[in-house]
Formats: structure tokens, C-alpha cells, sequence
């Protein structure tokens, strides 16, 4: 379980291919993995993936096909930025949302625009995930927990202040971005209450 509150960007340091996945090494730059073991958890650009090598600095993590099939991290080459998150650990403060590290599609970004001293980015999202989405409720884009301003069909507007834009990778979109999306968890197990009640 995550938050959405990034703690660093790191880098894509190889891609190695294997046994038909990929094990991905990510260099951590700023984040602290003291406390890091093998068998954690660890969202990469909001992917929860598993410590299978852990350095002072990096660590790496096998990626399933399904994994990068539904997700960006089949697209990242070596220098590619990804935020990172440790998982919660009993007592961390919850500064975001609850965040699986399940991504459950992918987003395409439609525009940026300034507005005052925040930015606002505008995604399209697959059809069958906008249902999931509603102004004020939260949405998981590449690890980072946002709020939704608004929603019109299959897209869905945030506001990303400077200092996200400069803690993560949010900073770098433009059109035509594609970008890692993962709905409330809580709204999918309503929609699966309301569902189950409708066939009872």
C-alpha cells in the first residue's frame, strides 16, 4: 500500500530482458534505502514493483508481461525518470490517498495550460475507467495522488502546483504524454457493492 506522495525521482539504469519479461534497475537518486530489503515493495511511476537486488543506490525488479502490457514501463529505456515510493510502514503518515501500486490503464495527456501559478493538464482515459472518476475524488497518475477538478466524458482535468511539478515527474508531460492511471480503490469496490446488489 502507498500514498501517491512521491519521495524521489529516480533513473532507468537497464532494461535487462529475460526469460521473455524485462528486470528493470532503477538508480534511487535521493530516496533513502536504508530500510529497504529484498521481497519489498516499491512504486515505480506508480507501478507496485518487487526488490529483487537491492544496492546502496538502486535496486532492480522483474516486470511481468502483463505488467508491461498495461502499463508505461514496457516504454522506459535507460535514463527514463520514474517517481518512487516505499511502501507504508505502520505509523507513516497517510499524505495522499490509499494506493494499491495496481495500475489499472493507461491515460493519454490532451493539454497543458498555465493557470495562475499552477498548471492544468487535461487526460483521456479508456472508456471503461472514466466511470471510476469523479471532480473531487482522487486519481493516482504515475504514482503521484492527485485531485480531480472536473470530468467530461472519458477525460479529466487536475491541478498540479509548482512543487509537484518539480518533485516529480508530472513537470515533464506534454500533449500526447502517456501516463500510468490508477483509480480510488474505494470506488471500485462501490461500484462492485452496487453491481452485486443490482443481480441479488
Amino acid at each position: 500500500m502507498f500514498t501517491g506522495i512521491v519521495q524521489a525521482i529516480g533513473r532507468i539504469a537497464a532494461t535487462n530482458p529475460k526469460g521473455g519479461d524485462v528486470e528493470l534497475v532503477i538508480d534511487t537518486g535521493q530516496l533513502d534505502l536504508s530500510r529497504a530489503t529484498l521481497g519489498d515493495s516499491i512504486s515505480v511511476a506508480g507501478a507496485c514493483l518487487t526488490v529483487t537486488a537491492l544496492g546502496s543506490s538502486s535496486f532492480s525488479a522483474d516486470v511481468s508481461n502483463e505488467t508491461l502490457a498495461k502499463t508505461t514501463l514496457g516504454n522506459l529505456v535507460p535514463g527514463s525518470s520514474v517517481n518512487l515510493e516505499p511502501a507504508l510502514r505502520v505509523g507513516d503518515a497517510l499524505g495522499g490517498h490509499y494506493v494499491t501500486g495496481h495500475v489499472d490503464g493507461v491515460a493519454t495527456v490532451i493539454s497543458t495550460s498555465d493557470d495562475a501559478r499552477s498548471w492544468r493538464v487535461v487526460f483521456e482515459v479508456p472508456g471503461p475507467l472514466a466511470r471510476y472518476i469523479a471532480p473531487k475524488g482522487s486519481v493516482t497518475v504515475e504514482g503521484v495522488s492527485l485531485t480531480v477538478n472536473e470530468v467530461e466524458g472519458n477525460r479529466f482535468g487536475v491541478n498540479l502546483i509548482p512543487h509537484t511539478r518539480v518533485v516529480t515527474t508530472l513537470g515533464a508531460l506534454v500533449s500526447g504524454s502517456r501516463v500510468n492511471i490508477e483509480i480510488d480503490v474505494i470506488s471500485r469496490y462501490v461500484d462492485r457493492l452496487v453491481s452485486q446488489s443490482r443481480l441479488d
